[in-house]
């Protein structure tokens, strides 16, 4: 059981494909148009549960409980070490140097 108040990431279908915009890429018509949110849970409820949560911005939002206590997992990616020396080569046309 997940108490009510606790922080947790939602799910939910905005569009189904069918219901795309008809300007969209055709490979982008064919998926769903979906929400991922996070929040706090107005009730408690079970994992997988359509449950109702407040964002911090005050809004409600409905969805399919995903995660509790969800954590930030994105990255910029692996080195790039050409964008290194691109870095000073910038500063020092721009700049005259690295500082």
């Amino acid at each position: 059981m997940i108490k009510k108040g606790e922080w947790v990431r939602i799910h939910k279908n905005i569009l189904e494909p069918g219901e795309r915009a008809p300007q969209v890429p055709d490979d982008t018509k064919e998926c769903p148009l979906e929400m991922w949110d996070k929040g706090f849970l107005t009730s408690d409820a079970h994992m997988g549960d359509e449950v109702e949560i407040e964002t911090v911005a005050g809004r409600i939002e409905k969805g399919t409980l995903i995660e509790v206590n969800p954590s930030y997992d994105h990255d910029f990616g692996k080195c790039v070490p050409e964008l290194l020396k691109i870095d000073k080569q910038v500063r020092e046309i721009l700049f005259g140097g690295e500082k």
